[in-house]
């Protein structure tokens, strides 16, 4: 297999510097991808539980759990009812904290998209969609 044609082995180089452009940004607000990612989450979809934000942010269940545990201490989020049927929420910090790191995130995926004009991100989009449905179960 060719590299420089590998449309995989493209997208993963994407992949990683998109991450470390995040993670540099996020640095910034005391935030790791995946506690932005849940954060995130849950501004959209209150109410989540460990399982679903789990599915949403890419992590394990289990790695879930002591990212939770890290939200809850810092008081990013709250949790009701218990175990596995926990429900969360943002709290009035998590929210803070979220908007000022949204708007980072933002300025990184402007910044990755900076060579496309509108159609051009439009298009992007939508092969990148149909490239994840079509390897999707």
């Amino acid at each position: 297999m060719d590299l420089d044609t590998a449309v995989g082995y493209v997208l993963k180089r994407a992949t990683v510097a998109l991450r470390a452009a995040m993670d540099a940004a996020l640095r910034e607000h005391d935030l790791t991808v995946p506690q932005y990612s849940c954060l995130e989450q849950l501004a959209h979809q209150p109410g989540l539980t460990n399982t679903e934000l789990a599915r949403g942010t890419f992590v394990s269940r289990q790695a879930m759990h002591p990212l939770l545990a890290t939200l809850k201490s810092l008081d990013l989020v709250h949790g009701d009812g218990g175990g596995r049927h926990q429900h969360f929420t943002l709290t009035d910090d998590g929210a803070r904290r979220l908007h000022g790191a949204s708007e980072a995130v933002a300025a990184v995926q402007e910044r990755m998209l900076a060579p496309f004009d509108p159609g051009q991100r439009q298009r992007l989009y939508a092969d990148l969609t149909a490239c994840a449905n079509a390897l999707s179960p």
